[in-house]
């Protein structure tokens, strides 16, 4: 998703409950689909404690599970949030471009 210069200046990470196996069987998936692994890392909090800083943990989800809202921050070097994206649809996310939008803006 980065160009060579964006990747020199912009860190991608994921976070999420799943523990590491789990997060496993989703890098699989993805290089499955896409040929290739994501080229970010994918962070495990199970217990939360990031996510909860985010307000991102859904306890009331249907089916008891413990999941988080689907969420996209950008925050500069100053840990300062510049954008978010926060739905309850999990399905929901942004597009690629509206990301790459929002870190051109802040170049």
């Amino acid at each position: 998703m980065l160009d060579d210069e964006q990747r020199l200046t912009t860190l991608i990470l994921a976070v999420s409950v799943d523990g590491p196996e789990n997060l496993q069987k989703m890098v699989d998936r993805i290089s499955m689909e896409d040929g290739i692994p994501p080229d970010f890392p994918l962070l495990s909090d199970p217990d939360h404690r990031v996510i909860d800083r985010y307000g991102l943990f859904n306890a009331e989800d249907p089916r008891g599970r413990e999941i988080t809202h689907a969420a996209t921050f950008v925050i500069d070097r100053e840990g300062v949030v510049r954008w978010r994206f926060v739905e309850v649809d999990y399905k929901v996310r942004p597009t690629n471009d509206d990301i790459l939008a929002v870190l051109n803006g802040l170049q």
